[in-house]
């Protein structure tokens, strides 16, 4: 690398590719250039390896994703009596043998794989290519961040979904989210989320019929957020849906955020490592649990999302996802410890007025933390602002 640089550099044969050059020699090494010296900070992680640690405790919500995936298609298939997938995907599974029984881990990972796969490559392949010009456009370095932006997204959306609308998903959440702002840092909205907010409203379809969450042509089957709106509790018990379900992730869903435990352990990486703040976490879980349990408890007779428990809340849906990964992007959510408390009690209050308020939209959590990042400027502003009137009455 050392021994091609002059070419990428100001007067080199290829200065214009500067900015991709730059970008694979920091994914391989360390950046050339740090901090020095006693007046400076130093710190023992850096950018990139704050955005690879979120990867990291991303992983395990990948795991879920292939695997709740696979098993539901599997599950499907032995109701319908199928046996084999349709088209290429039933010759990668004969090829490799791993078969279609629901009760093999090996068996399910492979048939998600094979929807998951494809989504996070086209998701990679378009944000790449339009970090990459604006790289250069603007002579800049390319951020590690959207590794992160590229994960995030596949996880947020059904299995069905098509590829083109991945890409167009993709390129809105990475231009109009974040690079018409002037890139990785100067974004007020959450990349991932603007590209799934873009998608949800421009093809509903996607996202509110039951066909969406099999990956089976002619199978459906709503979540449990959507059977819990449409016959509350009663429903849930009726088709024998737990807590337990939620909790290890065994719903129907978008592919990542279908398991609590998964999005535990990714909490727990992020605040051990220091990288997530436990304040968003903890302040965005409290809000929502004492007003869904305000709910809970006063009831209602024309609303049957009242019926639905406290704990169960936590567990269904994208709660736990957006909690864990999409409220604390620390680029987008509030920078001041107080108002990183304000700024997760807001969203979890709004999580449940959405979810409980208006049965016709059960989720909530996506709104919820774009309104977040809207208001996210204005809260640290007048946390600032009465940090400094105290100071100043306390020096007086």
């Amino acid at each position: 690398m050392d021994r091609i640089a002059p070419a990428f550099e100001e007067r080199g044969a290829f200065h214009v590719f500067q900015p991709l050059f730059e970008a694979v020699d920091t994914f391989l090494y360390t950046p050339g250039k740090v901090a020095a010296g006693v007046v400076h900070v130093r710190d023992a992680i850096d950018y990139k390896r704050m955005m690879m640690t979120v990867v990291v405790a991303l992983l395990p919500c990948v795991f879920m994703a292939m695997y709740n995936t696979g098993l539901q298609s599997n599950r499907v298939m032995g109701d319908f009596g199928l046996t084999a997938a349709a088209g290429w995907r039933g010759t990668v599974i004969e090829t490799l043998g791993s078969g279609y029984d629901p009760a093999s881990i090996w068996a399910n990972v492979v048939h998600g794989a094979l929807y998951f796969l494809p989504i996070y490559i086209v998701c990679m392949a378009a944000g790449g290519a339009w970090e990459v010009l604006f790289a250069i456009v603007r002579r800049h370095e390319v951020n590690e961040g959207f590794f992160v932006t590229g994960l995030l997204l596949p996880l947020a959306l059904p299995p069905t979904i098509p590829l083109w609308q991945v890409a167009l998903g993709t390129s809105f959440g990475v231009v109009i989210g974040k690079e018409i702002f002037g890139g990785t840092g100067y974004n007020f909205l959450n990349p991932a989320l603007t590209g799934r907010a873009f998608l949800f409203f421009s093809y509903p379809a996607r996202f509110s019929v039951d066909e969406a969450w099999v990956a089976i042509d002619g199978a459906s089957g709503a979540t449990p957020l959507a059977q819990a709106a449409e016959g509350g509790m009663a429903q849930l018990l009726e088709f024998d849906i737990t807590f337990m379900d939620g909790f290890l992730g065994t719903i129907r869903g978008s592919m990542g955020e279908t398991s609590a435990l998964a999005c535990l352990i990714g909490a727990a990486i992020l605040v051990l490592t220091g990288i997530g703040s436990w304040r968003i976490m903890l302040s965005m879980l409290a809000s929502a649990l004492a007003l869904v349990t305000l709910f809970w408890s006063v009831g209602s007779e024309t609303n049957v999302m009242f019926t639905i428990p406290p704990h169960l809340h936590l567990v269904f849906g994208g709660f736990a996802f957006g909690l864990v990964f999409m409220a604390t992007d620390p680029i987008t959510a509030a920078m001041t410890r107080t108002g990183q408390y304000i700024y997760g009690g807001l969203i979890g209050l709004m999580t449940m007025l959405i979810r409980v308020i208006n049965p016709a939209f059960p989720e909530g959590v996506m709104l919820a933390i774009l309104f977040g990042n809207t208001f996210a400027p204005l809260i640290d502003y007048y946390v600032v602002r009465a940090n400094i009137r105290r100071r100043v009455l306390r020096h007086a």
